[in-house]
């Protein structure tokens, strides 16, 4: 299997997402601004400034073959001022999330404009021309500053707190069939044969069912996951017995780390559906966990079968935790994917936040229902 495609790149601070702030808002006005540390809102920023400054630059010249130039000439004027403005942002959003949404505008508003106007004093100051070109930098600025907070309010009130959480909903609940079908199956291969065993089984089991009634729009810890995984793996243990192999490599957890509700169990039942049953041989699931930086890095990997014990599948369950991982992290997460050397492997980056945080808006529509053998 080829690598997946990357959800996105995780940037050094860790950030809020913009769900955190959605949810909580600012309760007289309704509206609130974007998250200036968030890499998926300097992405859109960065996206909204380059096609400004290519219309800028199409309205500038004449003929087509001169518009490169133009273009330099602009992307010059406008890249600076841009990256010095998100640099102030950045640093002010704890002040930015404390104050009312007319007054954050305001703010904003004056220090795009304050750091346009001092690039237009070290640039034009000194040929004389800063009387002619400073109110029409200005103009631009107000312009493209308001039409781009316009552009993040509208689509936070398009993308409500309320269907993000239906969303949410629905994907955990698409984990939830397939997986009490698979478990239950455990179970009763045990109550007659060892009834003492299935006893402890169903005891992990109800410890699971309460992980997937959890709230869905909330984090859990990457040491509840585990916890979560280990019983999970101990359940598939009684059916497949010596089969089932499993090393650990979590030394190096942050287990106070946040991440979604059932990134792991999904992974480890597409590992074990995929990777262990299809085999009569002994086969060995791998989960590695670190922090690296500002970061928290989740790699697991199984074996791949060979010729015709190989399952296929329909990547609805991966599809199903990257869209999950989106909707918490906007494009701070990714998640990797690939066959490498005989093993299935996959790979999960996030930012490291030890604290509560909620999904945020995103875009695109939920995949559709997860089932057994899903990849």
């Amino acid at each position: 299997m080829n690598g997946g495609p990357s959800i996105g790149e995780n940037p050094a601070p860790p950030a809020r997402s913009e769900a955190a702030r959605h949810a909580a808002g600012t309760a007289r006005s309704g509206a609130h601004l974007p998250d200036f540390r968030n890499l998926g809102v300097l992405l859109r920023i960065l996206l909204g400034v380059n096609a400004a400054s290519l219309v800028a630059a199409l309205l500038k010249t004449q003929t087509l073959s001169a518009m490169g130039e133009t273009l330099i000439e602009v992307s010059a004027l406008v890249q600076p001022v841009m990256f010095l403005t998100l640099l102030i942002l950045a640093a002010a959003q704890p002040l930015l999330d404390r104050v009312r949404y007319e007054f954050g505008v305001a703010a904003v508003l004056l220090t795009a404009m304050g750091v346009t106007a001092a690039f237009n004093l070290l640039d034009g100051g000194v040929l004389g021309t800063v009387g002619d070109t400073l109110p029409r930098h200005l103009f631009c600025t107000i312009i493209t500053v308001c039409t781009l907070l316009a552009w993040f309010e509208l689509r936070n009130r398009a993308l409500s707190p309320a269907l993000v959480e239906a969303r949410l909903q629905a994907l955990q609940a698409r984990i939830q069939p397939h997986f009490l079908f698979n478990s239950l199956n455990a179970v009763l291969s045990l109550i007659r044969a060892d009834p003492r065993r299935a006893e402890h089984v169903l005891e992990d089991l109800a410890d699971l069912f309460r992980a997937l009634l959890a709230d869905s729009r909330a984090l859990s810890s990457f040491a509840s996951e585990v916890e979560l995984a280990r019983q999970y793996l101990a359940i598939e243990s009684v059916r497949l017995g010596d089969r089932l192999r499993v090393e650990w490599d979590i030394e190096q957890m942050p287990g106070e780390a946040r991440l979604p509700t059932l990134i792991l169990q999904p992974l480890l039942e597409n590992a074990v559906y995929h990777g262990i049953e299809p085999s009569m041989a002994t086969g060995t699931v791998v989960i590695r966990i670190f922090r690296a930086g500002n970061e928290v890095h989740t790699l697991l990997s199984n074996p791949v079968p060979e010729g015709g014990e190989r399952r296929q599948g329909n990547r609805i369950a991966v599809d199903n935790i990257r869209e999950r991982l989106q909707l918490f992290f906007d494009a701070e997460a990714r998640m990797r994917i690939r066959e490498h050397e005989g093993r299935y492997e996959v790979s999960i980056r996030v930012p490291y936040t030890d604290t509560d945080r909620r999904a945020s808006p995103g875009a695109g529509t939920p995949p559709p229902s997860s089932q057994t053998g899903d990849r």
